[in-house]
């Protein structure tokens, strides 16, 4: 009795977290340990919906360079830093997958503003330092100018393009100005204001420090050009070694700050793009659809808890609260991952609640059997849970090996509600092993050393 009081102060426990989760005001756990205002604890809680559920943006991608000049390597690498792109957005669990040789297909449930989020995705944001050294009296004149230098004449070759004379070179030499890093030296970038405008605050990687420590140290009092896509957006003089970041400044209003810097942290995009197709996703289910659905599903679960109630009577009772916790640890599991949930996902869920009833009738007909041999009701409840243990884990360990399958052909591209479903019901599979186990058998123990005396007389309480 002991450890069953142990238990249910544990299941307790979660269960009480799992309720504050989630209700539909939590947004998460911001703790400021040091009372100076810097969050030491940061945990977002959210439910994030598809696009099938609350509609949004697809963009298809184009690369722009011919076939054959990139690999697929370099292909992925622009996927992934597409993917860090959106994901900085604040979407609702965005999805980037590689569609054939040259194109990436990008979703982004709940987006508010197609347009941004379009240039935010498509722009190469090649961030240069460039040498300005010997235009003190000029430097200025440059703002706002597009140049060319080094890194963009490199990049043209590996294109096959040529330089169409447009572009400003060095007056001083006649020759390109000379990139001293880009911004794959940067390790982070974040939009700070400051005395009255928007900048971006920097830090370096160790590559990136080798390269401009050095530089700045040896060029103090010189200006250095920043340039972003090849126009000049700021040209400050260097005022001592800068080893480990600085500071960009040009002008920006908020929403240019944030974005540049989004785009900085995010890296340049190996391959530039174009976009093939830009379409606003309205929710297919509708939201009379969706309250239909989850009527559908209260409607299903309370049916199940009369079953269980009527035909396994105490231990029916034991199962429904066992029931309520598995769904409040899958509710709170979904919004702590978080996972994406679609019509597929929520069909994977409602599955898994299937498996939790199966599980618990697995117990409850073992201890019928045991009752019946006429063992003690202490001795049949153990002797019921220990040997329905392994037909629960092979069944659903069999489940999860099929829902495994099921994911990774869900990430080929067109595939991914597929792997939504697979998702939603490894987690309710899991998740059951440990309420049809473990919390049933707390509740099922207490309930019947409260109800001792009418159980002993009346066995049919038990089901038996």
């Amino acid at each position: 009795m002991e450890k069953s009081i142990r238990s249910l102060i544990f299941i307790t426990i979660i269960t009480v977290f799992c309720i504050w989760v989630s209700l539909p005001t939590t947004e998460g756990i911001h703790i400021d340990s040091d009372g100076d205002g810097t969050t030491e604890i940061n945990l977002n809680v959210q439910l994030s919906q598809g696009l099938d559920l609350v509609g949004g943006l697809r963009v298809l991608l184009q690369a722009e360079l011919p076939p054959g000049s990139f690999t697929a390597e370099d292909l992925r690498q622009t996927a992934n830093n597409v993917g860090k792109r959106v994901n900085a957005l604040g979407v609702t669990e965005p999805t980037v997958q590689v569609q054939g040789n040259n194109r990436i297909l990008v979703e982004l449930p709940g987006v508010r503003d197609p347009q941004v989020a379009v240039e935010t995705i498509q722009q190469t944001a090649l961030l240069e330092f460039v040498n300005f050294s010997g235009l003190s009296g000029q430097a200025q004149d440059f703002i706002n100018a597009r140049i060319l230098t080094t890194q963009q004449v490199m990049i043209q070759n590996q294109r096959g393009e040529t330089n169409d004379g447009t572009l400003l070179v060095n007056p001083l030499t006649n020759l390109p100005f000379e990139t001293v890093m880009t911004g794959a030296g940067l390790q982070a970038a974040a939009a700070e204001y400051n005395q009255g405008q928007w900048l971006i605050q920097f830090e370096l990687t160790n590559d990136g420090a080798s390269i401009f420590g050095p530089y700045t140290a040896a060029n103090i009092r010189q200006p250095m050009a920043i340039v972003l896509d090849g126009q000049v957006v700021s040209a400050p003089v260097i005022q001592a070694q800068l080893d480990t970041g600085g500071v960009i400044e040009g002008r920006f209003t908020e929403d240019e700050a944030k974005q540049l810097a989004l785009q900085l942290r995010s890296g340049a995009l190996p391959i530039p793009l174009r976009v093939e197709s830009a379409e606003t996703v309205g929710a297919t289910l509708g939201q009379e659809s969706v309250n239909l659905s989850i009527r559908a599903g209260v409607i299903g679960v309370i049916i199940v808890f009369m079953f269980m109630l009527i035909y396994y009577r105490v231990p029916g009772l034991a199962a429904t609260f066992a029931l309520m916790v598995f769904i409040l640890i899958n509710v709170a599991l979904f919004k702590l991952i978080p996972i994406t949930l679609t019509l597929p996902a929520i069909t994977g869920f409602l599955i898994s609640i299937g498996t939790a009833v199966d599980g618990n009738i697995l117990i409850f007909e073992r201890i019928k059997e045991e009752i019946r041999a006429n063992k003690p009701i202490e001795e049949a409840l153990e002797a019921g849970f220990n040997r329905a243990w392994q037909s629960i884990r092979d069944s659903n360990f069999s489940t999860i090996i099929i829902c495994a399958i099921l994911f990774f052909f869900g990430q080929t591209p067109g595939a991914s509600i597929v792997a939504g479903f697979a998702v939603t019901l490894v987690i309710g599979l899991l998740v059951n092993l440990f309420t049809a186990v473990v919390v049933t058998r707390t509740f099922l123990q207490i309930l019947v050393v409260v109800l001792r005396q009418p159980i002993e007389r009346r066995a049919w309480l038990l089901g038996a």
